[in-house]
C-alpha cells in the first residue's frame, strides 16, 4: 500500500519570477516576486496554491506527504501551519541542500534522493512524488496511489491539457510500448516525431510528473543520477531512463485525459485565478 507523496517545493520559482504582466494587481505581484510560487494565494480565502493540492491528496487518501523544500523553509512552513488542521495529513519536511559551489537546487532527481536520504524508510518502500506547482485532481491522485504497479507515471493525453498551443508543442512526449511501458522521453519533439510516438489509441501522452516508484529498485538510479549536459541538473527522467535501460525494473505509463492546472510564470496566476472562481 502507497500512503506516502513527495511534493517538490524547493525549487526558486526562476521563471516565475523573471516572466512578466501587466494584468496583476500589485498583490499578486508582489506574491510572485517574493515567495514560493507555492503559496501565491487563491480563492475567496486567500489560500496558498499548496492548500489546494494538499486537500486533493488529503481526499485520495494519502496519509504522510514530505515535503522538499529548500534550507530557509520558516515562511513556507509558517504558511501550511495555518491550515494543518484542516487537512488529514501527517506533513513533514526534507531539506533539498544546495551545496557550497552552485546558486540553484540540482534538479528534481536530487529532490527526491534527498528527501529519501532524510527518510529511510521510504528506501524499501513504495512511495509517489508530484510537483508542488501542479493541481493534480483528486482522481489523477488516486490513480497514480491505488495502482499495482512497482513504478508508474500519469500518461496525460497531450489533448487534454488546456494550455496554449505553442506551450503545449514544446512538452516532452512519452514513448510507450503495446503494454504502455515506458521506453523513452523525447524532448523538444519535432512534428514527424510526435505523429511517429502515438499510443495504442492515437494519443499524444505527456509526463505531467506524477510518479510511483518502488524506493528499493529506484533509489540508487536516484543516487546515480548524472547531471543533464544542457540544464546542469539531475532530472527525475534521466534516473527513470537509466533504470529502465539497466532492465531491473519498468515504468509503467498509466492513461489519463484531464487538465493539470499549472502554476509557472505569472500569466498562469490569472488563469488559475479564474479557475477557482
Amino acid at each position: 500500500m502507497v500512503d506516502t507523496i513527495i511534493v517538490m517545493a524547493g525549487g526558486m520559482s526562476s521563471r516565475m519570477k523573471k516572466s512578466e504582466s501587466d494584468k496583476l494587481d500589485h498583490s499578486k505581484f508582489e506574491q510572485a516576486n517574493k515567495t514560493s510560487k507555492s503559496l501565491i494565494t487563491f480563492g475567496k480565502n486567500n489560500k496558498p496554491f499548496i492548500y489546494f493540492l494538499l486537500k486533493n491528496i488529503s481526499d485520495a487518501g494519502f496519509e504522510n506527504v514530505v515535503l522538499v523544500v529548500s534550507k530557509d523553509y520558516k515562511n513556507f512552513k509558517d504558511s501550511v501551519d495555518k491550515f494543518h488542521d484542516e487537512l488529514n495529513l501527517n506533513i513533514s519536511y526534507a531539506t533539498q541542500h544546495i551545496p557550497d559551489d552552485r546558486q540553484k537546487p540540482m534538479g528534481t532527481a536530487d529532490a527526491v534522493f534527498q528527501a529519501l536520504e532524510q527518510n529511510e524508510k521510504l528506501k524499501e518502500s513504495f512511495f509517489c512524488v508530484c510537483n508542488s506547482d501542479n493541481l493534480y485532481s483528486e482522481e489523477a491522485l488516486k490513480l497514480i496511489k491505488g495502482n499495482d504497479y512497482d513504478n508508474a507515471f500519469l500518461s496525460y493525453d497531450r489533448d487534454s491539457l488546456d494550455f496554449p498551443k505553442e506551450r503545449v508543442s514544446s512538452f516532452s512526449v512519452v514513448k510507450l510500448d503495446n503494454e504502455n511501458n515506458l521506453k523513452a522521453i523525447i524532448e523538444k519533439p519535432t512534428t514527424e516525431q510526435v505523429n511517429n510516438n502515438l499510443d495504442l489509441e492515437g494519443k499524444v501522452r505527456v509526463n505531467m510528473n506524477l510518479f510511483k516508484f518502488s524506493g528499493s529498485k529506484f533509489f540508487k538510479f536516484l543516487e546515480e543520477c548524472p547531471f543533464d549536459p544542457v540544464r546542469n541538473e539531475k532530472e527525475l527522467p534521466t534516473a527513470m531512463i537509466n533504470m529502465i535501460q539497466s532492465k531491473e525494473s519498468y515504468v509503467k505509463g498509466i492513461p489519463i485525459a484531464e487538465h493539470v492546472p499549472d502554476l509557472t510564470s505569472k500569466s498562469d496566476i490569472i488563469t488559475i485565478s479564474k479557475f477557482f472562481e
